[in-house]
């Protein structure tokens, strides 16, 4: 069974157990809660998802290094990225993502990451171009974006 942690777990997970971190749009309110659809497409796996949708937000938090809150948030989350062994990046087309964006420029050289943005996001071109440049797989849907994990995760080599 897939064990989730979120913000602010510590991140420990047993040695050897796949790990996969769930990045991209958020905007409370604004993205769909597509992060839940994959804990359950993926709750029957023994992997450990990374979900970085922290359940206590507040936000009220200034967005400064210098409260504590909001930079552990932060921390967590690249700490979490640095580590996993697959990043799945979503960028839904109702959002604007420019943290993904940034994650994106980060994490997209590491060969470790997979991309869906679909039609509709708002710099699906600049998307495009860094993982064709990068030679980072992309795939059309969120539903498809499972699927590169779930094969990912039972070990399909033909998906990784």
């Amino acid at each position: 069974m897939a064990t989730i942690l979120r913000p602010p777990a510590p991140l420990e997970w047993s040695a050897g157990t796949p790990t996969l971190f769930l990045a991209g749009s958020i905007a409370m309110g604004q993205a769909e809660p597509w992060q839940a659809e994959f804990e359950q497409a993926l709750a029957d796996l023994p992997i450990t998802i990374l979900n970085p949708r922290r359940l206590d937000w507040d936000s009220a938090w200034e967005q400064s290094i210098h409260n504590p809150h909001f930079r552990a948030q932060v921390e967590w989350e690249l700490a979490a990225q640095e580590r996993a062994d697959l990043i799945v990046m979503y960028f839904a087309p109702e959002t604007s993502a420019p943290i993904s964006l940034l994650e994106l420029g980060l994490f997209g050289r590491d060969r470790r990451m997979v991309v869906c943005c679909p039609a509709g996001f708002w710099r699906k071109g600049n998307v495009d171009v860094v993982c064709a440049r990068y030679d980072i797989p992309q795939v059309a849907s969120l539903a498809a974006l499972i699927e590169h994990a779930r094969a990912w995760a039972t070990g399909d080599a033909g998906q990784h």
